[in-house]
């Protein structure tokens, strides 16, 4: 076995072994069973939500849940748009960094409340430390809080006996931060300053290089945040060039660490999934699922990276990896794994310039954004987006053995169809409309800066970044144009809440049903055939939505450049 397929190997193992145990804490955490670290967060918890009064106790249907969402989530807009916007006369500015321009607060506030981290910015030139840590640190919590919550809610949908109850948002968003995410955070920001980090308030360091210039070396409270970026999906660097950055990512461990936590609270939803519904089963069909597609995106970035460029070696006599755009102390592995997992995993973070990888590899990891990044998919929202196509597959499965579709007891009809195809709706409308105004709009194809299909992937990368709410970029787009920060920014909020309010419609239709008992014409829906089925599902939606599309940018490059043009 070659050595990447080891290093691929063991991170698979040691991602899922980590997550299965976590999703063991999750159940504790979301079902009132006395969760790790109880003794010491339980009061902190009883001080916020005693201080937000009954409300934050009372079980919710699903109008007020999403309604609670909502509000929470407008509220973080404006506080974030403000602190941008204000940042030139606040504290915490060693640099005296200016205000944000309105268009791009807008942008940059809406994309870290959506948990999409898209960066038309530049951290160490353009935010403030206030900035960072007040505005970006505190969303990468309470987005990513926000998610796990509404995936909770969901699930319960699956398994209420009629009472159309999903639980409290608000006591949902508390304990997913309190016994989650700023546990995992803290110990991963401890190791990261001890592999390099730095996390400081000090002023930048100016230095005098050899040659006797001057070089600023920028630093600040880095670890706290890049520790969350990764454990929430969120993806948002603090450095402009992101994991890439030797402050940022220092060490091969560091790496790893990273890398692992892309992936750790997506996989152990599938496994929570399991435990709440009462079969752990199911929870294993779903993360199969996402699995397999895992495996063979992973794959198929894998071949073209290791081969190279045929036309570079042609030229030069040099063979081997494509190592354009990545860092040298990653190599192609490391890199395409990332590429891969951040991807997948709704992250939108990078050690290495998307740009410079194949075309081939480019259609894989737009394809894992256009999916509606399912494939493990963010923290709650990868496995409440999976749980939309679960409804579509059970629903054709009904159709083809001529019954009424039922999923964990409870019948799949009209309204849920309807509200998923509503919800799936919202990625090509975001990617493919959005793109297509891009094109056609001066202002918008003025930030196209590369010509052919490499040009139309680096937009479409764009779109799909954004609404798949992922956060990652090709290069070599005016991503802060005014014109694609305010159009970037709407397809941001269509892609987060176009699909949480249908989903959360959906479970709180399934909770006001009574649970069916399984017979013999019930389609089994823990086995291989479903795990199959499940993911024709998603491959034929994706295909047939966004092929067309994919055909004239990376698949057209790659045809160019067996041809001998580049681009």
């Amino acid at each position: 076995m070659s050595s990447e397929y080891l290093v691929f190997a063991a991170y698979a193992a040691v991602t899922t072994a980590l997550a299965w145990l976590l999703a063991v804490h999750l159940h504790r955490v979301y079902a009132d069973q006395r969760p790790w670290l109880g003794a010491v967060v339980a009061p902190v918890e009883r001080l916020i939500l005693g201080a937000a009064g009954p409300a934050a106790r009372h079980p919710q249907g699903w109008l007020a849940y999403a309604g609670a969402v909502l509000i929470f989530n407008l509220a973080g807009f404006i506080a974030l748009y403000a602190v941008l916007r204000l940042q030139g006369v606040l504290p915490l500015n060693p640099e005296g960094i200016a205000a944000m321009s309105p268009d791009l607060a807008f942008n940059t506030a809406i994309s870290f409340v959506t948990n999409t981290n898209w960066q038309a910015y530049s951290g160490e030139v353009q935010l403030s430390y206030l900035s960072q840590m007040v505005g970006l640190t505190v969303q990468n919590f309470v987005s990513a809080a926000t998610g796990m919550a509404v995936a909770v809610a969901v699930i319960r949908g699956f398994v209420a006996k009629g009472d159309g109850r999903l639980g409290n948002f608000w006591t949902d968003m508390v304990r997913s931060v309190l016994y989650v995410l700023l546990p995992l955070s803290v110990v991963a920001a401890v190791v990261l300053i001890w592999q390099g980090v730095p996390q400081s308030l000090s002023a930048y360091v100016r230095a005098t290089t050899l040659e006797g210039a001057q070089q600023v070396i920028a630093q600040g409270p880095a670890a706290a945040q890049i520790a969350i970026k990764q454990l929430g999906t969120n993806g948002g660097g603090f450095f402009g060039v992101n994991s890439a950055h030797p402050l940022e990512n220092p060490t091969i461990l560091s790496n790893m660490i990273q890398t692992v936590y892309l992936l750790l609270i997506p996989v152990a939803f599938c496994f929570l999934f399991g435990r709440m519904v009462g079969d752990r089963r199911q929870g294993w069909a779903i993360f199969a699922a996402m699995g397999v597609l895992f495996v063979a995106g992973l794959l198929a970035m894998n071949l073209p990276e290791q081969a190279g460029s045929q036309a570079l070696a042609q030229a030069t006599g040099i063979t081997g990896p494509n190592m354009e755009g990545k860092e040298v102390r990653f190599g192609a592995t490391l890199s395409v794994l990332w590429a891969e997992a951040t991807t997948a995993a709704s992250n939108g973070s990078v050690n290495a310039m998307h740009d410079s990888f194949m075309p081939l590899s480019g259609l894989v990891m737009m394809l894992n954004m256009q999916v509606g990044e399912v494939i493990f998919g963010g923290v709650g929202s990868g496995l409440y987006g999976m749980l939309l196509y679960v409804v579509l597959a059970v629903f054709l499965a009904g159709l083809m053995v001529g019954r009424t579709p039922e999923y964990l007891g409870k019948k799949i009809e009209g309204r849920e169809v309807t509200l998923s195809v509503l919800a799936f709706l919202s990625m090509p409308l975001g990617i493919l409309v959005f793109s297509a105004l891009s094109v056609v709009i001066p202002a918008g194809l003025a930030a196209v800066h590369e010509s052919g299909p490499h040009g139309l992937s680096e937009l479409l990368y764009a779109y799909s970044s954004a609404t798949g709410n992922n956060g990652s970029a090709f290069g070599g787009f005016g991503a802060a144009a005014p014109f694609h920060t305010t159009l970037q920014g709407i397809a941001m909020a269509l892609g987060r809440y176009a699909i949480i309010v249908p989903m959360l419609a959906v479970a709180g239709s399934l909770a006001m049903k009574s649970p069916v008992p399984a017979t013999a014409g019930t389609f089994p829906t823990h086995g291989p055939l479903f795990v199959l089925l499940l993911v024709i599902t998603v491959l034929v939606l994706g295909a047939l939505t966004f092929f067309p599309a994919l055909v004239l940018g990376p698949i057209a490059e790659h045809v160019s450049m067996l041809g001998g043009q580049t681009f």
